[in-house]
């Protein structure tokens, strides 16, 4: 059993230059032109390390969460990485969270003198760990999706010396686009639905268990929204490009984004989630509620986080590029991230050194159970130490 030691928690404030074409987060006065970054340093009383393990989410804070701070009470250094983006992911590029992310570890390494950093993607922080990781050892990102020059590949990024993917999904695109309502018409109209697509209208046809039939109409009906959503995004793009006025950028709305029959038929995928329910309560009432997956979102930002078919924060890909050990931990009741993607990001990682643990029974954010959080914890202990990281 490890021992438990109090923690003292550090602010810790980065700033770095980049020219920026326009604003698109909302700062202090004289901030444009520079990155102001925000997080977290947890550090045990009297415990020294030369390692540290890095949590970052592409827009929420994981300082409050039960995962890192479990981590350090067991005598570990700490660091929850806020990105620009934290708390508001509706003008987010993917490519400047990399960024961001190399400037925690660039930061780590030659200001703190840790010798060993790991990155540790718990959730929506698994694939930004493997697409950092993926650039930093193999870059090759200089555009971004909507072909805005961001050199990723000329950034110097620091590889991370050993990488967890806890119970995380593929990637924000993946996520999406199997959680996505197929059943709106009319983007501007979300009462406007098709009823045999609709998972929550009494009168479809089609309740669960659901049919494999009808699982591939639904799927396809999803990635078709997807994609029109997309064309539309990109055809905007191109007409205010084409007016070569002052107006860039366009925020727009993406109504009912939480309607995967996995959560009301779990004989789909199944694993030991808890049926009619998901990591955010009430699927049907999340599905139109302000916190649904890219709600509030932009055109770049759509087709940099969100779309599957353009963006660069894909997991999966990511993995046929990494070679840093790798270490995948699957939550037997995950009620948040779909359970086939741990297995095959596992599966498609070509890293020489990776391993595969499932928690049974833990479910996405170890809630009301203490004691396998503290199993997963020493789990990452354990395959850290035996790689003489920890």
């Amino acid at each position: 059993m490890t021992a438990t030691f109090p923690i003292q928690a550090e602010w810790v404030h980065l700033q770095y230059q980049e020219p920026a074409a326009f604003t698109e987060t909302y700062g202090f006065s004289g901030s444009q032109g520079a990155v102001n970054l925000e997080g977290i340093r947890f550090r045990p009383e009297g415990q020294a390390s030369d390692t540290l393990m890095v949590f970052m989410h592409p827009s929420s804070t994981l300082q409050l969460l039960p995962v890192p701070r479990a981590m350090a009470a067991t005598g570990a250094h700490v660091l929850c990485a806020g990105s620009r983006y934290q708390r508001n992911d509706t003008a987010l590029i993917l490519e400047k969270v990399l960024l961001d992310l190399g400037a925690y570890i660039r930061h780590a390494k030659e200001v703190w003198a840790y010798r060993h950093v790991v990155l540790v993607g718990w959730s929506g922080g698994g694939s930004l760990a493997m697409c950092y990781q993926a650039e930093a050892e193999d870059p090759r990102i200089t555009h971004t999706p909507a072909g805005d020059p961001v050199n990723l590949k000329g950034a110097g990024l620091i590889p991370a010396d050993a990488i967890v993917y806890q119970a995380a999904h593929l990637s924000r695109a993946h996520l999406l686009a199997e959680v996505i309502d197929p059943s709106v018409i009319d983007e501007a109209d979300p009462d406007r639905r098709e009823v045999e697509l609709d998972l929550y209208d009494p009168r479809n046809p089609n309740q669960a268990p659901y049919s494999a039939a009808y699982i591939g109409r639904y799927r396809a009906a999803q990635l078709a929204r997807m994609r029109r959503i997309t064309a539309w995004a990109k055809a905007q793009l191109a007409e205010l490009m084409a007016r070569n006025t002052g107006e860039v950028e366009r925020g727009f709305i993406v109504h009912r984004t939480l309607a995967d029959p996995r959560f009301l038929d779990p004989t789909l995928d199944p694993n030991d989630r808890k049926p009619q329910w998901c990591y955010l309560g009430n699927p049907e009432t999340v599905n139109s509620g302000p916190v649904g997956l890219a709600r509030f979102t932009t055109l770049r930002s759509w087709l940099s986080q969100w779309s599957l078919d353009d963006s660069n924060g894909d997991g999966l890909a990511a993995a046929a590029r990494v070679r840093a050990p790798l270490l995948v931990i699957e939550n037997s009741a995950d009620d948040g991230a779909p359970p086939a993607h741990p297995k095959m990001l596992f599966a498609a990682a070509v890293s020489p050194d990776k391993t595969f643990h499932a928690v049974q029974g833990a479910n996405h954010y170890y809630a009301g159970q203490p004691e396998l959080l503290a199993q997963a914890t020493q789990l990452v202990r354990d395959w850290l130490a035996a790689r003489h990281l920890l």
